[in-house]
């Protein structure tokens, strides 16, 4: 299975948090990731985005065809992100736009097994895959993408 998570673009510091919408460099991150993805992403990647107004803007450079979880919103555990996605078992991609710090801690546990608090920058991609060899799993960094490396 493929996991991609997509931290939300720059937005505006402002009240209330939920409202805060993507700032003109924002809009530059989110299209430039979103051109990358379109060339790489699996045809059948489900897109599953946070309720917050910056994530649905991030989301809708790529597609406007996403489904809104609540579960993924703001503050949310990494046993949220996991369960919407259906890692490890689902049978399709899942992208996730969501936000930090909740994307980081689920990209360290995956890979490093523990609690950690790994940053995801603003705009960026981490790619993990699930495949099993012999009979051991294992999580695999296909790609990190920034959008000022793009």
């Amino acid at each position: 299975m493929d996991l991609i998570l997509w931290r939300h673009a720059e937005a505006f510091d402002s009240l209330p948090d939920m409202a805060r919408k993507l700032t003109p460099k924002g809009h530059r991150q989110a299209a430039a990731i979103a051109a990358w993805l379109r060339e790489h992403m699996p045809k059948q990647t489900r897109i599953l985005v946070s309720p917050a107004t910056r994530a649905q803007e991030t989301a809708r450079a790529l597609s406007d065809t996403f489904e809104t979880v609540a579960a993924i919103a703001p503050g949310c555990a990494t046993a949220a992100v996991l369960g919407a996605a259906g890692w490890p078992d689902a049978r399709t991609a899942a992208l996730i736009v969501g936000h930090q710090p909740t994307l980081g801690e689920t990209a360290a546990l995956l890979l490093a097994g523990e609690s950690m608090d790994f940053s995801v920058k603003k705009g960026g991609v981490w790619w993990l895959t699930h495949r099993v060899r012999g009979e051991s799993a294992q999580v695999v960094v296909r790609a990190v993408v920034n959008p000022d490396f793009l």
